[in-house]
């Protein structure tokens, strides 16, 4: 791949700057889109719906339209203006966050998710693409493991407000609107400070675009014909990180509801004792991983990236099948701790992994893809799949820890086959780029 040269980079205080924008934007849309997770017992009660309803609600409803749109969306961010994408897209989740609190049955909750995931489908593909171009690459895995621990911090805001909110919000009767239950309640108060934040990101400049393949802007065609002449590398690497994503994603969509069925935790202790455990090991988590990775890609690794990936799967395996099915609630939220800190290691890491080796005229597009493949397995699958198990295999509610545990069985060992037959292509890909600086055994 010939790469056009690159002028400098940014000021090293301003890109932290957007990154610290960024952040906060990917904060809210997990506060947005989490939310739900706690409040599965309410939900179904005034809506009258079952485990499997609130999975796609949970799951389908969003990553359809999340993962669909991601494509279209990181087509237009690969030729347009990044930032006002972004801003328009914080808008329309925040608008359909606040619209899930109006719904009175499933089809108009159902439609009030999907509107979350069309807005939501604007952000990371079009940041991924600004991080590119803010930071070069010995620091690219760096600034998107920050990025990526929002995520954790987004959804252990979620459990920690949306605890307190449903435990002391009442009822009310709002004019026009009529009667309002405490969970239609906390989806207003989680939904509307998005505005403020599409406010700020109006301050992030859009950056100069770097390592520009040869030929100007690229139509479709052209893209498809890069992806199909290295097919092996990009399907495995996204087929393996999409695959990922049922670890995280579909598992911990119903680790509130575990702790409430199967030891009896009330909603606010759950939202506080597992709310800190996904802020503090879920950014630590990251952090770390985004920093390992870059030493080791300093120490001539230059497959870092994919490096601590693999790792940190391996380790997550028996605390993900302990955690559901050991005894004491105390023990379980320890082994999830240790298991959320290797599971979200290596998030800005994977996403680094496909940057590094992808041109700019589509990084977002790839970026979108393996968002695409990641959500409809983690978000769209994951969480229906532990519910299937639950409904149908178990046939019971009190079951769920055992559904937790199969899911993990599964997906873990699938991951690493995939990612391990990806380590060949990707140092070739890594080599076309000039980045392979060392040599990896």
């Amino acid at each position: 791949m010939a790469v056009a040269p690159d002028s400098a980079y940014p000021n090293r205080a301003y890109a932290w700057y957007v990154t610290g924008v960024l952040v906060l934007a990917y904060a809210f849309s997990f506060v947005d889109r989490s939310i739900l997770t706690l409040l599965v017992g309410p939900i179904r009660k005034s809506l009258d719906i079952t485990d499997l309803q609130i999975s796609l609600l949970h799951g389908l409803a969003f990553a359809i339209f999340y993962t669909l749109l991601g494509i279209p969306v990181a087509r237009w961010a690969d030729r347009g203006n990044r930032t006002h994408i972004i801003s328009l897209g914080i808008v329309t989740w925040s608008v359909m966050t606040a619209l899930c609190g109006l719904a009175r049955n499933f089809p108009e909750m159902f439609l009030a998710r999907i509107g979350v995931g069309v807005g939501e489908a604007a952000l990371s593909p079009a940041a991924f693409s600004i991080f590119a171009d803010y930071f070069p690459p010995s620091s690219l895995s760096r600034a998107l493991s920050v990025y990526s621990a929002a995520i954790y911090v987004g959804s252990g805001a979620a459990l920690l407000v949306g605890g307190s909110l449903i435990a002391s919000v009442p009822a009310m009767d709002l004019p026009v609107i009529g009667h309002v239950e405490p969970w239609q309640v906390v989806f207003f108060y989680v939904g509307l400070p998005g505005f403020l934040i599409a406010g700020l990101m109006a301050t992030v400049r859009e950056p100069i675009r770097r390592g520009l393949a040869k030929g100007g802007n690229w139509s479709f065609r052209d893209a498809l014909r890069y992806l199909r002449d290295r097919r092996e590398t990009y399907g495995l690497m996204i087929g393996g990180l999409g695959f990922r994503g049922m670890i995280w994603q579909g598992v911990s969509a119903w680790i509130p509801t575990f702790f409430m069925r199967t030891h009896g935790w009330s909603p606010s202790a759950v939202g506080l004792r597992w709310g800190l455990v996904v802020i503090i090991t879920g950014a630590l988590g990251n952090i770390t991983g985004g920093w390992v990775a870059g030493w080791l890609k300093g120490r001539g690794r230059a497959d870092g990236n994919l490096t601590v990936t693999i790792a940190a799967t391996v380790v997550l395996f028996p605390f993900g099948i302990a955690a559901p099915l050991v005894d004491n609630p105390e023990t379980a939220l320890a082994c999830y701790a240790i298991w959320a800190f290797f599971t979200t290691m290596p998030n800005g890491a994977m996403a680094a992994s496909l940057t590094e080796i992808t041109p700019n005229q589509m990084r977002a597009q790839v970026s979108a893809l393996y968002l695409f493949a990641s959500n409809m397995f983690g978000i769209g699958l994951g969480a229906t799949i532990v519910a299937l198990f639950t409904d149908l295999v178990f046939g019971s509610d009190q079951a769920l820890r055992y559904s937790l545990a199969l899911t993990i069985g599964f997906s873990v060992p699938v991951t690493l086959i995939i990612l391990l037959l990806a380590r060949k292509p990707f140092r070739k890909s890594l080599a076309e780029t000039g980045q392979a600086t060392g040599t990896a055994p």
